[in-house]
């Protein structure tokens, strides 16, 4: 198993928009082709304006085919733009559990 951490740093008073569009359009559209949503936050204290989402997928090349399935689906083509006039920088990370974590 691993993970995929997406951060995204929203531009300042983009939140609210931001997370109704994602609630009202995005997130079913996602979970439909990648799977696995572990969990969906964002920031209250320390740095700002800031989301974090992390995927669980069973190997890279599972990562890939769903992300691209994804990327595929005409209804994600156009939803995307409306997310991404709200984010100011994206960062994505993958991650592998350690023998010993409660996700392994």
């Amino acid at each position: 198993m691993i993970y995929e951490m997406r951060t995204y740093r929203l531009k300042t008073g983009m939140m609210p928009a931001y997370l109704r569009l994602v609630e009202d359009e995005g997130i079913g559209l996602q979970k439909s082709h990648l799977g696995t949503l572990v969990g969906y936050f964002f920031s209250e204290i320390g740095v700002l304006n800031e989301i974090v989402h992390v995927w669980a997928y069973a190997s890279l090349d599972d990562r890939e085919a769903r992300r691209s399935a994804l990327a595929a689906d005409p209804r994600w083509q156009a939803f995307a733009p409306k997310i991404q006039a709200c984010i100011e920088t994206m960062e994505n990370k993958i991650l592998k559990p350690a023998a010993f974590s409660p996700l392994a």
